[in-house]
C-alpha cells in the first residue's frame, strides 16, 4: 500500500504541475464519487469478462504442443515486451510529452497482448492456436516483465520513479489469471458450458462497455480536449501500426512461416486495452490521472482501423495472386509448411 500511495502522491505533482491549459484553466477532472465507483466496477467486470472468455477459448493439449515447440511463442514474446515498450518510449520522448501522458503511454506500452488480436489473426489466416496460446503466455509473462519494463523505462523521465503504482499493476495483472484460469478449467473439465460461458459474457461485456462509456463521457465531457490533442492522437495512431509492422518483421528475419508471422504481427499491435483502463482507471485517482485514463480507447479505435485496413490489404492481395482465381491457394500453401515443420 506504502508504494501506492507514493505513486497517487508522486502522479497527482505531476497533473498539478504540469501546465496544459483549456479556455485559460486547469483541465481538473472531478468525478462524483458514486458514479467514479460504478465507473471502476463496470471496468473490472469489462476486464474479468474478457479474461475468463478467453479462457474459455484455450484448450491444454494445444498450449502443450506449442510449449513443446516454443520458437513462435518465445519470437511473440520478445516482441510484445521489447517492441511496444521501445515504440512507447520513443514515441514520449521525440514529442515531449509531458510527464502524466507519458505514464499512461508506458502503461499501455508495457501491456500484454490483447483478445481482439485473435479475431483478426482470424481474418488474415493466422494460426490461431499460436494466437490464443501467446495472449496467454504474455499475460502471465506481464505479471514480470510489466512492472520490470515500466520501472526501467520510467528511470528516464524525471519525476516518475515513485510515479507508477506497482502494486496496483500486480494486483491488477493477478485479477487478469485468475479469470483466464477459470475459463480453461471450465473448457477442460466442462467443455460443454464453454459457449454458454462466452455468449452470456458477450452480452454482459457489451451493456457493460455501453454503460461505462457513457458515464466517462458525462464525467469527462468538459476536458476531453486533453485526450484529442495532437501528440495523444500521434502516439495513439502511430503505437499499433509500428507494432504491426515490426512484429512480422522479426518474425520473417526469424523464418518464421507467413501464417505465424501474420499471426505474431496482429498480436504484437493489439495490447489488452480491458487491463490498461483497469489500472489507469482503478491504480490512479480522479485527480492524477485527469480524462487520460480513456487512452486505451483511443488507442483501441487506432489499432481496429489499421488492423482491418492490414486484413484487407492481405485479402485484396491473396485475391490478386492465387492462381486462377484460387481464394484457398494461401491456406494451402500454410498448410503444407505446417506438414513439413512437424
Amino acid at each position: 500500500m506504502m508504494n501506492q500511495t507514493t505513486g497517487y502522491v508522486g502522479i497527482a505533482a505531476i497533473y498539478n504541475n504540469s501546465i496544459i491549459l483549456g479556455n485559460g484553466s486547469m483541465g481538473i477532472l472531478i468525478i462524483p464519487k458514486p458514479m467514479n465507483t460504478a465507473i471502476n466496477i463496470l471496468t473490472v467486470i469489462i476486464l474479468f469478462i474478457t479474461m475468463i472468455s478467453l479462457g474459455c477459448t484455450m484448450e491444454i493439449s494445444k498450449i502443450k504442443a506449442h510449449l513443446l515447440k516454443p520458437k513462435g511463442v518465445a519470437i511473440a514474446l520478445l516482441a510484445q515486451f521489447c517492441v511496444m515498450p521501445l515504440t512507447a518510449f520513443s514515441l514520449t520522448k521525440i514529442l515531449r510529452m509531458d510527464p502524466i501522458k507519458t505514464v499512461t503511454v508506458l502503461i499501455c506500452g508495457c501491456c500484454p497482448g490483447g483478445s481482439l488480436s485473435n479475431i483478426f489473426s482470424l481474418s488474415v489466416k493466422g494460426d490461431m492456436n499460436l494466437s490464443i496460446v501467446m495472449t496467454t503466455c504474455s499475460s502471465i509473462a506481464a505479471l514480470v516483465f510489466m512492472p520490470l519494463l515500466l520501472y526501467i523505462f520510467s528511470q528516464g523521465f524525471t519525476g516518475l520513479k515513485d510515479a507508477v503504482p506497482y502494486v496496483g499493476i500486480i494486483t491488477a495483472l493477478v485479477f487478469t489469471l485468475l479469470p483466464c484460469a477459470i475459463g480453461i478449467f471450465i473448457n477442460h473439465y466442462k467443455p460443454n458450458y464453454s459457449a454458454t460461458v462466452t455468449k452470456v459474457g458477450l452480452s454482459i461485456l457489451i451493456i457493460s462497455s455501453i454503460i461505462v462509456s457513457v458515464l466517462s463521457g458525462l464525467a469527462v465531457k468538459d476536458v476531453i480536449w486533453m485526450i484529442l490533442m495532437p501528440d495523444v492522437l500521434a502516439v495513439a495512431a502511430l503505437m499499433p501500426l509500428i507494432g504491426f509492422i515490426m512484429g512480422y518483421v522479426m518474425s520473417v528475419i526469424c523464418r518464421l512461416s507467413p501464417q505465424c508471422s501474420r499471426t505474431i504481427s496482429m498480436e504484437t499491435g493489439f495490447q489488452n486495452i480491458q487491463l490498461c483502463t483497469t489500472i489507469l482507471k482503478v491504480a490512479f485517482s480522479p485527480q492524477s490521472i485527469g480524462p487520460l485514463f480513456l487512452f486505451p480507447l483511443l488507442y483501441i479505435t487506432f489499432q481496429c482501423a489499421e488492423a482491418l485496413l492490414l486484413a484487407l490489404c492481405f485479402r485484396c492481395y491473396q485475391r490478386v495472386t492465387a492462381p486462377h482465381g484460387d481464394p484457398y491457394k494461401w491456406e494451402n500453401v500454410d498448410a503444407k509448411e505446417e506438414e513439413v515443420k512437424q
